[in-house]
């Protein structure tokens, strides 16, 4: 499954390499950080780091394949 996940602010190079398993982009008020998501423990991990480093998730969604 691929998804899309909207943080609130600008991620550092530091702080997107602590993802290193998504692309990034940063947009003037977000990064979007995007890939492949391979189970829901996978998913649960990942909130956890965002939750772990300060960083606000503002939105995400499931990609069509």
């Amino acid at each position: 499954m691929r998804y899309e996940i909207r943080i609130d602010g600008h991620l550092s190079e530091t702080l997107a390499g602590a993802f290193p398993e998504l692309d990034h982009v940063v947009t003037p008020d977000q990064t979007l950080l995007f890939g492949q998501i391979v189970d829901e423990a996978h998913l649960y991990g990942l909130l956890a780091r965002f939750q772990s480093l300060g960083l606000l998730v503002v939105e995400m969604r499931r990609l069509p394949e």
